[in-house]
């Protein structure tokens, strides 16, 4: 009976590393939402905190498979890095739209990029994303995208000190 409760308790970690996954790939699918449906236009932050996002799905996906003690310590501290990093984009892109600068120095329009570069030089420009970093397009209950993605790398990084302090004073 003692080993069916340490066997409960060694999946726990692996279902929020899991879950952590699940929530990054929901939140990576609400942005292509808003910019494929809606047509908002992503920032060079916007699209940071989206690679960030595919790290930390990544990272809480190939953890998720493993029980070993080791594996899911590190894979906590390297999430840990990650959401922390994407955490620091949102806050100072949080930073950027409560204080917005004169000028907007974030990015290009997709159009301009066109028109004023040549398409090898062009392509990767629009993968950087085109929007004005500065600019609050979106909001749900008074918070902007950043203030949102703030919250969330924020609660992830949370999750990652729980996980890793969880799993280094665990017997197994």
């Amino acid at each position: 009976m003692m080993g069916l409760g340490l066997a409960v308790l060694d999946q726990a970690p692996r279902r929020l590393f899991a879950l952590i996954s699940l929530a990054c790939l929901a939140m990576l699918a609400f942005g292509l939402y808003l910019q494929h449906s809606l047509g908002l236009n992503p920032c060079p932050m916007c699209i940071v905190q989206r690679y960030a996002l595919i790290s930390v799905a990544v990272t809480a996906s190939m953890t998720s498979f493993s029980s070993k003690k080791v594996i899911q310590i590190s894979g906590a501290v390297l999430m840990l890095a990650e959401a922390s990093f994407g955490a620091f984009v949102a806050a100072r892109q949080t930073w950027l739209q409560w204080y917005p600068p004169e000028v907007a120095t974030c990015g290009r329009d997709f159009y301009g990029m066109i028109e004023d570069f040549p398409i090898n030089r062009a392509i990767p420009m629009i993968f950087k994303g085109s929007g004005d970093c500065s600019a609050v397009d979106w909001t749900f209950l008074g918070g902007s995208i950043a203030n949102w993605s703030f919250v969330c790398f924020t609660l992830i990084s949370i999750l990652s000190l729980m996980l890793i302090w969880h799993r280094a004073t665990s017997r197994r």
